[in-house]
């Protein structure tokens, strides 16, 4: 079974996926990594194509149509699970320094979950954001903090973890929310329920590097709605 693979869902992201790719293998060329992408209309699924050529562990899930984070997350986590140790979320616009993988790598060797988190000392947010991102991020995390406070967790919504593949087997995927940065957030909820192993690793959140950002008021609303959710769901699970 090999060690692990880097999942990176995607839309429209050819502005940025050679250059992250290109970071990544010459850091860790031993490394595997999936791109699930969501039929981009910008053409990055052929741009993928094209680069595994170059890099032998380069992988492809292309899915016919977009259908949020989550259910592209799910269809790699599906696709992995059993090839792999420990599985890497992380976004595609380069906002997730590869720099960083290295240690939260090392470190899931002794923890189930590593978080790459921005809200624990050393780590932190680009100033490129303005005060309204920098609000919804640090406001955001807390408000979860406020219903998930029997857990140890910092940051709820950063989408840079490392998770071992026998922790991640035993999640009921229906449970989870299926669209945007709610997703990430049901889905350590859920991990942490399991009293497994977490440790948070610093990292500093860096601006996108080019294409548009996939936040919207929608997103917004399903991370607000959330744990409601999960509490009524406690009722009946």
């Amino acid at each position: 079974m090999a060690k692990n693979i880097i999942i990176i869902p995607t839309y429209n992201e050819k502005s940025n996926i050679s250059l992250l790719l290109e970071k990544i293998f010459n850091l860790m060329p031993e490394t595997y990594v999936m791109i699930v992408d969501d039929n981009s209309p910008d053409g990055t699924a052929e741009t993928v194509e094209k680069l595994k050529e170059k890099y032998p562990n380069l992988l492809l899930l292309k899915r016919p149509f977009k259908n949020g984070l989550g259910e592209a997350y799910m269809a790699g986590f599906k696709e992995s699970m059993k090839n792999f140790n420990t599985i890497t979320m992380m976004d595609a616009d380069l906002s997730h320094d590869p720099k960083y993988l290295p240690k939260m790598l090392e470190l899931s060797e002794n923890f189930d979950l590593v978080i790459g988190s921005r809200y624990i000392p050393n780590g932190g947010v680009t100033k490129k954001w303005g005060i309204w991102r920098r609000f919804l991020s640090a406001n955001g995390n807390l408000y979860l903090r406020l219903f998930f406070f029997r857990y140890p967790i910092h940051d709820w919504t950063t989408g840079y973890n490392v998770i071992k593949t026998n922790v991640l087997e035993k999640i009921n995927f229906h449970l989870l929310s299926p669209k945007g940065y709610a997703f990430i957030s049901s889905l350590k909820y859920y991990l942490a329920k399991n009293k497994i192993k977490i440790k948070e690793s610093p990292i500093f959140f860096e601006e996108r590097n080019g294409g548009e950002s996939k936040m919207s008021y929608f997103i917004i609303l399903e991370g607000l709605i959330m744990p409601w959710k999960i509490i009524i769901k406690n009722l009946f699970y």
